[in-house]
């Protein structure tokens, strides 16, 4: 037995529960899902720096509109959002550790149960199409269009807003990855 499988039925034990038979995730997939965590952040810190006023890059009356709502209620939806991304990219994790198995003892109602597959892979992969979606979507036309748009940042100020949201192409492929390594693992034993 591997030391993965062990390590993982010792923290499923831990916690009060028994691991299903599922065998560990590979390598990949654990590198994955943290890869799918990590590129929500750049995009994030971007966005909250934003919402705390910093114009970075918008002039005019893009700015103008902006800075009415920054402090304010502009700031709390930005840093909202960002902390939604990051907890929603968060459960990537899910699918390669323990609690994406059993869920941990101090959720309420389901503590201590088995997740059932079915209820973690279809929301994955549903947010896995959307954010792919999403991120061609952008990639392909609407990024350009909107740093086209007067008023948006341009020069060195689009390379870096380029640079934070670009990541968040690679989020919805890896999720995807990751989900497709997870039902091939959870599935596999309802043969």
């Amino acid at each position: 037995m591997s030391k993965l499988v062990i390590n993982a039925r010792a923290a499923t034990r831990r916690a009060g529960t028994t691991a299903p038979d599922v065998p560990p995730a590979p390598r990949w997939a654990r590198l994955a899902a943290k890869a799918a965590v990590l590129a929500t952040v750049p995009s994030g810190l971007w966005r909250i720096v934003f919402g705390f006023g910093v114009p970075l890059g918008f002039t005019g009356a893009t700015a103008a509109a902006y800075a009415e709502h920054q402090p304010g209620w502009g700031t709390v939806y930005c840093v909202a959002l960002s902390v939604l991304a990051e907890s929603l990219a968060f459960l990537t994790l899910g699918l390669v550790r323990p609690w994406g198995l059993v869920a941990p003892r101090w959720i309420p109602l389901i503590g201590g149960r088995r997740v059932r597959p079915l209820a973690a892979i279809v929301p994955a992969l549903l947010g896995s199409v959307v954010l792919t979606v999403l991120g061609m979507e952008g990639l392909f036309g609407r990024w350009a269009h909107n740093l086209a748009e007067p008023g948006s940042p341009q020069g060195f100020a689009a390379v870096v807003m380029t640079l934070a949201y670009l990541p968040l192409v690679a989020w919805g492929p890896l999720l995807g990855a990751v989900t497709l390594d997870y039902a091939r693992r959870t599935l596999r034993r309802h043969r």
